[in-house]
């Protein structure tokens, strides 16, 4: 492409994967990324101290940049599920998603991101049931607030197990949705692709209608190797899925497809994160060379 990749996507970063919290200062991180003008959004989440939000808001107030959240963490760590059977459990997850939906206005971000719980097969249309009326209430707290809600998909049997899923149980859920609120929207990631057996086309295609937010990674899913899973390591680590290649297919897909938008640009974030010692601002760069590469080999 010869017009460069920010007239058409707001680039961004998932803030607490770029820079992992037990090595980075958030509010330093913060700065760091602002500072980018490769990107024009961030992706943050729960902030616990109340003087560091507040500082974080200021700096957010400043940037010029998208501000999204992602309440991933808020459910993982604690082992909340939005879609758990037991009825408490699941209010739980609620209470916790709503609470962000608050924090995420607060910071300046107009919705939030978050996955479904995992799943037992005997019991996947109650889940499924159960995921419904979390997500149909949070979007009707959310559209008082003007505010979206997103679901990223993940892998249901690999890493998350989360109950979205494979594509075509994520187009039937989001369909289910769209039926009663127009503020949900699904969340995409090309790292996850490869942990669903999936391809760009086939993810992209079948869950068109309902995209509304994008990130980029890498995975290795082959199993015994180091970082198997859902850990997102850098584009070329070895035994990945991911790198040139498959993020000039997923570009590729992306044009075809109708995602290319310059008045409207979708939110594209880098989901990469340091394994190990690595340093994190190395492993920006190194994801940044390798969308620069591929984004100049897709055909105009």
């Amino acid at each position: 492409m010869r017009q460069p990749i920010q007239k058409y996507f707001q680039i961004g970063t998932i803030q607490w994967m770029s820079h992992p919290p037990d090595q980075y200062d958030l509010v330093d991180s913060i700065k760091t990324l602002a500072c980018d003008e490769y990107f024009s959004a961030v992706e943050i989440t729960h902030i616990a101290d109340d003087e560091t939000r507040e500082k974080v808001k200021r700096m957010l107030e400043q940037s010029h940049m998208k501000v999204c959240y992602g309440a991933q963490p808020k459910l993982l760590g604690p082992k909340l599920n939005p879609n758990d059977i037991d009825e408490e459990g699941r209010k739980k997850a609620e209470a916790t998603l709503l609470e962000a939906i608050d924090e995420a206005e607060y910071l300046g971000a107009k919705g939030i991101a978050f996955l479904a719980g995992k799943w037992e097969p005997e019991t996947k249309d109650q889940a499924y049931a159960q995921l419904l009326k979390t997500t149909r209430t949070l979007c009707d707290y959310a559209a008082g607030k003007g505010m979206m809600v997103e679901l990223e998909v993940f892998d249901f049997d690999m890493d998350k197990a989360a109950l979205i899923g494979p594509a075509p149980y994520a187009a039937r859920f989001a369909a289910d949705m769209r039926i009663t609120h127009s503020n949900f929207g699904l969340l995409v990631d090309l790292s996850h692709f490869p942990t669903t057996y999936e391809t760009s086309r086939f993810v992209i295609q079948t869950l068109r209608p309902y995209i509304t937010h994008l990130h980029i990674g890498n995975a290795v899913v082959k199993k015994g190797c180091e970082a198997y899973g859902d850990q997102h390591p850098r584009f070329g680590f070895p035994d990945s899925a991911n790198d040139v290649e498959q993020l000039i297919d997923f570009f590729t897909v992306l044009k075809e497809e109708g995602f290319f938008r310059a008045e409207a640009p979708y939110v594209l974030s880098l989901e990469v994160k340091p394994w190990k010692d690595e340093d994190g601002d190395i492993i920006l760069a190194n994801t940044k060379r390798v969308i620069n590469r591929a984004w100049a080999m897709v055909e105009d």
